[in-house]
């Protein structure tokens, strides 16, 4: 142990990681194996170890001994020994609970006669328990083996999934060669370790989990990467009808599917295909809350061999209840963050799979693959007459005032005068705030009211450049791509969402032509619960790896943001 060493572990399984130490980056890339970063304010960033970080650790390989290494390699002080016990009490339960196939029936093994006595009388697992064949094993309902998964996680103990998965239809396809403009095309390694990762030689130890990359990191072609391999009938659920059309340009470009193998299942279409893109809206869709979601029916209804969830921290309620019907399906979930703001993270994990590969952001950003960003931060004081309405409002009231700031326009002025020669989003929650901003600059706008031919159209008019400005609220915070978007401007959040932050920074990620940083600022009410959400926000990307530049309205009108800010993170 050393003094100049950066953690701090405490007996509550909370890490203190200073910021300043010369160790830090290495330290937070150990952290992020197997702990969740909570707080992180200008000089100690706060971590902290829970069950299911050290179960997704666990189903990535790491064992008690390389956690508690990474402990003490960079532990300031000795372990407390009641954290070294837990590390290995819940990595040890990883595992010991497995789902098989025996004489064609699903069983539950363990090696731990008296955790099986538990789980056959326990009253969340007893009706998915049918039989004890011998000392340690159980036979289970085949319809059960998602629920029963769900019951046994929140009693602690993750189940290790084995039982294998039927086949689906068979679909000839490979990836292409080349694109249609001639340019050649090949996936990246670590995409190809993505797809390695999850298929692990179609062994039953591979076919499900989540995939965690950054926004601009190819997680689309990663996906079309596992159909290739399966070569499987698919489908592909997605957040919305520009999302869908995205992958489906992605698919006839990169791969030797042609346009009659992919069809289309959303609100303006009912199509079902060797591949079929469905929308979790239509999916989700009833004509009255008593009704049955009538369109769920597609995952029963055809012989699916893999099911890929894109943005998978989004999937809804409904959704989760249908996966938990076809576990022997194979099926990944994409997603740039494994943060679910319902802390549904369990479910995610018992039903789609456990995290089976990521890649720090901050990698892919040194090897070139997303582009370097600059993340800034601007505080801007509320005038006096909307301060007395703040100081008279209820708490969600004062959010809204906050965010509506009208001062942030002056700010939005200025920044759009410094990046006139790039490509700028100007992203919001507030869809009054933004026709504001839309009429003020003659900016296009784009809301979740916009037509989806119109969505379109705006979005190639920006990728060709012939626009180089847009204005849009949260509906192009998922899965739109805007390969030259190189500055974006939030002028209002939501709350304190940790996963909007990181789909709002994703925008602007993808490697630029012409070598352009990604810049990305927040434009925040001083003294206000909107600074509050921020620094919630600002969590996922300082985990990252990312700092926030922090300077005032005054500084930044008076145009010397490089003199006046100062780091956080």
């Amino acid at each position: 142990m050393s003094s100049a060493q950066p953690l701090i572990v405490q007996s509550d399984k909370t890490v203190f990681l200073e910021v300043d130490s010369p160790a830090f980056e290495e330290a937070r890339d150990t952290l992020c194996g197997f702990a969740e970063l909570m707080k992180c304010p200008e000089h100690i960033h706060t971590y902290a170890i829970s069950p299911l970080s050290l179960w997704n650790a666990a189903s990535a390989g790491l064992t008690p001994d390389n956690v508690l290494e990474g402990l003490r390699r960079f532990s300031r002080y000795p372990i407390p020994e009641n954290v070294e016990t837990d590390i290995r009490e819940y990595m040890g339960r990883y595992g010991r609970l497995v789902l098989e196939h025996q004489d064609g029936q699903l069983v539950l093994r363990s090696a731990d006669p008296m955790l099986l006595d538990q789980i056959r009388r326990h009253k969340s697992t007893q009706p998915f328990v049918e039989d004890r064949l011998d000392e340690r094993t159980l036979k289970v309902g085949g319809a059960y083996r998602g629920r029963l998964k769900q019951a046994l996680i929140k009693l602690g103990f993750p189940v290790r999934d084995l039982a294998g998965y039927v086949e689906g239809a068979p679909l000839e396809l490979s990836l292409s060669p080349t694109l249609a403009s001639g340019a050649p095309f090949q996936m990246r390694d670590y995409q190809k370790a993505a797809v390695s990762a999850f298929y692990r030689g179609g062994s039953a130890a591979g076919g499900s989990g989540v995939i965690v990359l950054p926004c601009g990191a190819g997680k689309t072609v990663i996906g079309l990467g596992i159909m290739a391999e399966l070569k499987r009938k698919t489908l592909i659920l997605v957040t919305n009808v520009v999302a869908l059309r995205q992958w489906k340009r992605e698919i006839l470009e990169k791969t030797t599917l042609r346009e009659a193998d992919v069809a289309e299942y959303s609100g303006e279409r009912k199509d079902i295909g060797p591949v079929t893109i469905a929308t979790y809206q239509i999916l989700t869709y009833r004509r009255k809350k008593p009704e049955e979601y009538p369109h769920l029916a597609v995952f029963e209804s055809e012989d699916w061999g893999l099911i890929i969830y894109d943005e998978v921290h989004l999937l809804p309620a409904p959704v989760f209840r249908m996966t938990a019907d076809i576990q022997a399906r194979r099926r990944v979930g994409l997603t740039a963050t494994l943060v679910r703001e319902d802390g549904l993270e369990t479910d995610v994990f018992s039903l789609i799979g456990p995290k089976c590969y990521d890649v720090p952001w901050k990698v892919l950003e040194k090897q070139g693959w997303i582009a370097q960003a600059e993340c800034h931060e601007i505080r801007v004081p509320l005038p006096m007459e909307q301060r007395r309405e703040y100081v008279m409002s209820p708490p969600r009231a004062q959010y809204r005032i906050a965010s509506e700031n009208p001062l942030k326009l002056d700010v939005l002025e200025s920044l759009l005068e410094q990046h006139k020669d790039n490509r700028v989003l100007i992203i919001g929650q507030y869809i009054h705030q933004l026709k504001l901003v839309a009429a003020a600059f003659r900016i296009p706008l784009l809301t979740g009211q916009t037509p989806n031919q119109e969505r379109e159209r705006l979005y190639d008019q920006f990728r060709r450049g012939e626009i180089t400005r847009l204005v849009v609220s949260k509906v192009a915070n998922f899965a739109v791509d805007l390969p030259d978007a190189n500055v974006a401007i939030q002028i209002s959040g939501t709350f304190g969402s940790r996963q909007e932050e990181a789909q709002r920074l994703g925008r602007i990620l993808r490697p630029k032509s012409d070598g352009h940083i990604a810049v990305f600022y927040s434009l925040i009410t001083r003294d206000s619960s909107e600074g509050e959400f921020a620094q919630k926000r600002q969590r996922f990307l300082t985990e990252q790896g990312y700092s926030y530049r922090i300077r005032t309205m005054e500084e930044e009108m008076e145009g010397s943001p490089a003199a006046a800010s100062s780091p956080i993170g």
